[in-house]
């Protein structure tokens, strides 16, 4: 190659290397990007310990964090954190449920009482006037027996001589048998999941966890989605969870979960953000469900004066109208510590996970941060 001679042409080759090696303006970060976090860093403010978001498209994924995992060495948030799913677990046991409505190895409208023999009764309970349906849909009346342990946690020191107690399904039931039932209108009771897993069972042969690694898990390799039972710890990595009992009041470390409340198939998944979007993808986007079912799931029935903005409720699945146009699908879950929503637009193409490390007992405090987090939801899906 011959070597430029000419003095104009090195000044010019001179020019164009300078401008290559000088720094050019700062890039200018993706408006969504920064938006989802500075609305996650608004979730932070307003007291949440940490808190993380993850959202996906058909073109990328983009995960946020906010907060500390733990308050005694402020480490950040992990990247993908184990977290407690709660009551989403009531999405996967749906699904498994309307799978086998699918196989014609049951149906919605059969009673409880034929699977169940003799377990929904006594109080004005009568399990031969309950539908597989109406426990899917939240609208048996019965009893949430979790308003029977509730009251047994009502200071760190219940917390902790209590959360290691177990309950068996039947004995959680028998709880809620000792209430008369309410009208048969949707009211979120836990003991309806409890017994949508008690049927798994006497359908299948098998303990609903089975059924959902089988038929759920392993097929969508959510490799870090966990059925853990009575196993109260959380895997690592994770953030620390922590209840605050009163207005004001210190945090108390809650990461290991309440093994009676915590253990069932009404709320104790453990899972990812990244595998829990996965999951949602896969539920929307029909791969789980043949068309008749996911029909199902999405028919809704009115729920009154949801404070979370939720209009509907489904098969295991909530409807939120967006203020874009459309509606999202969605389940939350929440426990000692920590609050879980995954969400998903009405087609599938934007998959939301947001999970938040520390909870207050104190009613007005939960408002506001569930606005916040309803605020950041809807930018998020809308964008």
């Amino acid at each position: 190659m011959r070597t430029p001679s000419s003095p104009r042409i090195m000044s010019v080759l001179l020019l164009v290397v300078g401008a290559l090696l000088l720094p050019g303006p700062p890039a200018v970060a993706d408006s969504r990007e920064s938006r989802l976090q500075r609305d996650l860093d608004a979730l932070r403010d307003l007291g949440v310990t940490g808190a993380l978001a993850r959202l996906e498209t058909d073109v990328g994924a983009e995960t946020v964090r906010s907060g500390v995992a733990e308050l005694e060495t402020a480490r950040p948030v992990p990247e993908d954190p184990f977290l407690r799913a709660g009551s989403v677990t009531k999405t996967f046991v749906a699904t498994v449920v309307l799978q086998l409505v699918a196989e014609g190895r049951l149906s919605l409208s059969d009673s409880v009482e034929r699977w169940l023999p003799g377990v929904v009764t006594g109080n004005g309970n009568d399990g031969r006037r309950i539908t597989v349906r109406q426990l899917l849909r939240q609208t048996s009346g019965l009893h949430d027996y979790a308003g029977d342990i509730y009251p047994t946690l009502t200071t760190p020191e219940d917390y902790r001589r209590n959360r290691w107690r177990t309950a068996r399904p039947d004995e959680l039931v028998a709880t809620a048998m000792r209430h008369a039932p309410a009208e048969q209108t949707w009211a979120y009771s836990n003991t309806n999941y409890v017994l949508a897993g008690m049927l798994i069972r006497s359908v299948t042969g098998q303990d609903w966890t089975t059924e959902v690694q089988e038929r759920i898990v392993g097929p969508l390799r959510l490799r870090h989605t966990t059925t853990p039972g009575t196993w109260p710890f959380l895997p690592h990595p994770h953030a620390h969870n922590y209840q605050q009992w009163t207005p004001g009041g210190p945090l108390v470390d809650t990461t290991i979960a309440v093994r009676a409340l915590d253990s069932g198939a009404d709320g104790s998944i453990v899972s990812t953000a990244e595998d829990l979007n996965d999951f949602i993808a896969a539920l929307i986007g029909g791969r789980l469900l043949p068309a008749a079912q996911l029909a199902d799931m999405r028919s809704l029935v009115d729920i009154p004066s949801d404070p979370r903005g939720h209009t509907g409720y489904g098969l295991g699945l909530y409807y939120h109208p967006l203020p874009c146009g459309g509606g999202s699908w969605t389940h939350g879950g929440n426990g000692f510590g920590y609050n879980v929503e995954v969400v998903a637009s009405d087609d599938g193409s934007r998959r939301l996970t947001v999970a938040e490390f520390s909870r207050s007992f104190d009613p007005a405090t939960e408002d506001v941060r569930a606005a916040a987090r309803r605020t950041l939801i809807e930018r998020a899906l809308c964008d």
